[in-house]
């Protein structure tokens, strides 16, 4: 549903004083201002004061306030519950059951004027699949227009999104590029990611190469769009499930920018086989070893693991000894003693929370073979076969 003129049913609680707007000046009091009385576009108070009223309505009609995501909320009404979540003036929500729908759509209307958009079928250039089994997210019409926009709407599509051999560098000798529309492409395959981790390892790299883009790397990034050309169903699916099993799994490339010598930490994370959280992401600090660089990357990981529990607690799902699985023993072992050995005294102290989380239990670090870890495919490029659905 969406709310229509939002912000000017917003109150204000400073004083606000505007020039009388053209056509409406007074004749008696030309030199006098307006003072207001509420919220208006434009101005700076105007989304706070529009939120502020929302959510004042939606909990004084008993609906709670999620303590990580202000603009979720919830209501339980005996087995049954309703979750809305507020996006500016657009809300999108869901029940148990049909009934809670419709008497949350009729509240709304009596308090707001509203426009109902029906059964959610796109948000924030999202498009939505709902059916018995699960929802599936794709970005089906994005990927075409980013095509058609950077004219290969009739290139011949690939089968990955980067060849396994590919080590790009400056490459001095190579022509330049024209660095607007490189950013444009790198700036909408980024988007393109929030459905589409198959591709968020090379989009990562080829993001590297914004300043003084080349001709290698403009026919590089090109790949990933003849790769999408061939793959434009792809999207991330949420079955139903009984259980909300919390699972992560995290991995680093040891020095694996050929220039800067800095490894890269790759995660991704899962609620009952849902995939719903990846990243890749370089590493600030040069580490010294396979097993700093994977400990550090357990950090940056199990904060978002820690996150996601914490979200998964607005919705009454509590979540303890999370498995978290590694390829490196050593990564474990650090994370499991409090001594301080010399190959490791030397990592800051940030990092160290692990140690903390893990002998509270909170999150439990197991192996994992390496051709098991499926985090891999935020690390480096693979064959054919990897990407076969």
């Amino acid at each position: 549903m969406d709310v229509k003129s939002a912000f000017l049913n917003g109150t204000i609680s400073e004083e606000v004083y505007v020039n009388q707007p053209p056509g409406f000046e007074s004749d008696l009091l030309p030199s006098h201002v307006f003072k207001l009385k509420k919220a208006l576009y434009g101005l700076k108070q105007a989304p706070q004061a529009w939120y502020d009223k929302l959510s004042s309505f939606l909990t004084s009609n008993n609906f709670i306030r999620g303590n990580i995501h202000s603009t979720l909320f919830r209501k339980e009404i005996k087995d049954d519950f309703i979750i809305v979540k507020i996006y500016v003036d657009d809300i999108i929500f869901g029940a148990t059951n049909d009934s809670l729908c419709q008497k949350f759509s009729k509240l709304m209307q009596d308090e707001f004027e509203m426009s109902m958009m029906g059964e959610l079928k796109s948000f924030l250039g999202l498009q939505i699949v709902q059916s018995n089994e699960g929802i599936k997210i794709h970005q089906m019409k994005y990927t075409k227009e980013i095509l058609k926009k950077y004219k290969m709407d009739d290139a011949k599509p690939m089968k990955t999104p980067m060849h396994p051999s590919t080590t790009l560098g400056l490459d001095e000798d190579s022509p330049e590029v024209d660095s607007t529309m490189y950013r444009g492409i790198v700036g909408s395959l980024l988007y393109l990611t929030t459905s589409r981790p198959d591709i968020m390892f090379s989009v990562y790299i080829y993001a590297r190469f914004q300043v003084k883009p080349k001709e290698v790397h403009l026919q590089a990034v090109k790949r990933i769009l003849r790769y999408i050309k061939g793959t434009t169903n792809l999207g991330i699916s949420f079955y139903r499930r009984q259980n909300f099993t919390l699972l992560g799994y995290y991995d680093a490339d040891y020095a694996g920018d050929k220039w800067e010598r800095k490894s890269t930490s790759e995660g991704c994370h899962f609620l009952d086989h849902c995939l719903v959280s990846w990243t890749s992401k370089r590493q600030s600090k040069i580490a010294l070893s396979t097993s700093e660089a994977e400990y550090v990357a357990a950090r940056h990981y199990l904060t978002q693991l820690l996150w996601i529990k914490h979200q998964l607690e607005d919705y009454d799902i509590y979540e303890s000894s999370i498995p978290v699985l590694c390829d490196n023993t050593a990564a474990i072992n650090i994370s499991k003693t409090l001594v301080l050995h010399s190959r490791t005294k030397h990592i800051k102290i940030k990092h160290h929370f692990i140690r903390d989380h893990v002998q509270k239990g909170t999150f439990n670090l197991i192996y994992v073979k390496t051709e098991e870890q499926l985090a891999n495919i935020f690390t480096k490029p693979f064959q054919e076969d990897r990407y076969t659905c």
